[in-house]
């Protein structure tokens, strides 16, 4: 690698302050802290050693993805096969999921790439690899046959209002990725909810997700609906295992689970947020669950351990709820905002069957609340210290 360090080095004075490109430095200093540890070092204390930097988070994240990108392509060339009836073996199923996940994965990248070196340049401060991990999510939280216009426009919505407007990474209030999703789905409701888009087939070949079912049918008991459909295998196990219609990259709780064991070791996400979610997921279900009798709603009957493998709850939890910049700070209030994410997960879930997946809107709301949380909090922490040295 010494080659390419010769060849930045002397590259660099053409983009330092008087350089000839001295406006496309950002561009410039992104390439060489990809390639290469900063060996920037403060002049004053204090002095923080430690070898893991901002980029270098971020780029622990992607890895933690890439297994999800893996099996989301096998698994929509397994669904494919169903769907056409034939048999193409693991590898053929991957190679065919490639074809359509790989071009949603390019544009993603292009357009936020794009809107990430625009803004820098303008404003004359670093790229971060923050919209490497957007445009990494994006695709996993999309149907597999999105229109790639669509794509293009709603990553710009993501990034440009969901963060530049903001000031960049690390001054967003709301998670890009989600804020692409949830204005694709609020434009665009025909490519982002029904039978047909969340895989490839024949024209006219649908295939319901398991959280369409329940919602769709009144009076009915979830488990015995999701267990009588034939079309698919939607028993616990197999939601679990992943071989589902669903979006890219959510279907595998497996993969989810093992990421999210891999970001907290490496103390990149808050395992207080991820229980937390957990806990009140189960806990309103759980109530949920009581009260079913009482009502036609078959959502009501969803069991715990059901509403953890459908949809994107798990997938949501692990890579968005817990992002550092978007959610509570405070070890509290992280307890709190992780509590009220699966709280409203399954109120979103069950009170509205026409939006049968609650965790993107319960991440949005909890995003805008977050602050006023860690505000709370760290004002009784205050409140506690003064009568404690007040005695």
């Amino acid at each position: 690698m010494k080659f390419l360090r010769k060849i930045l080095d002397s590259l660099e004075p053409k983009f330092q302050k008087g350089g000839q490109f001295e406006r496309l430095y950002p561009l410039y200093e992104a390439t060489d802290t990809f390639l290469f540890t900063p060996n920037i070092q403060t002049t004053s204390g204090p002095h923080v050693r430690d070898n893991v930097d901002l980029k270098r988070v971020l780029i622990l994240v992607v890895v933690a993805l890439v297994p999800c990108y893996i099996f989301g392509a096998i698994n929509l060339g397994y669904l494919n096969s169903i769907s056409e009836g034939i048999s193409r073996g693991w590898i053929g199923n991957l190679l065919f999921g490639l074809k359509y996940i790989l071009p949603i994965l390019v544009v993603t990248l292009a357009v936020g790439g794009f809107w990430e070196v625009l803004f820098s340049i303008i404003r004359k401060h670093e790229i971060t690899e923050g919209f490497l991990v957007t445009s990494a999510l994006i695709p996993l939280i999309s149907p597999p046959n999105l229109p790639l216009w669509m794509l293009a426009v709603g990553t710009t919505f993501g990034i440009v209002v969901g963060k530049e407007v903001f000031g960049g990474t690390g001054m967003n209030i709301f998670n890009p990725a989600m804020t692409t999703r949830a204005f694709i789905y609020f434009a665009y409701p025909t490519e982002m909810s029904g039978d047909k888009i969340w895989m490839i087939g024949p024209d006219g070949y649908s295939g319901a997700t398991a959280l369409s079912l329940p919602a769709a049918i009144t009076d009915g008991n979830s488990v015995e609906i999701l267990n009588n459909f034939s079309q698919f295998d939607y028993s616990w196990l197999n939601m679990f295992i992943g071989f589902i219609p669903g979006s890219i990259g959510e279907t595998n709780k497996i993969l989810i689970i093992l990421a999210g064991m891999f970001l907290i070791y490496t103390k990149v996400a808050s395992w207080r947020i991820i229980i937390g979610c957990l806990i009140g997921l189960i806990v309103t279900a759980f109530i949920f669950n009581l009260l079913s009798p009482f009502s036609s709603n078959s959502m009501l009957t969803i069991p715990p351990h059901y509403h953890i493998v459908m949809g994107s709850f798990l997938f949501g939890t692990v890579f968005m709820a817990t992002e550092p910049v978007t959610s509570a700070h405070t070890n509290k209030g992280k307890w709190i905002y992780g509590i009220m994410i699966g709280f409203l997960t399954v109120i979103i879930r069950s009170i509205n069957p026409a939006y049968p997946e609650g965790v993107m809107l319960a991440i949005l709301l909890m995003n805008a609340f977050a602050p006023a949380i860690d505000y709370f909090v760290v004002k009784e922490n205050i409140a506690n210290r003064l009568k404690k040295y007040a005695k």
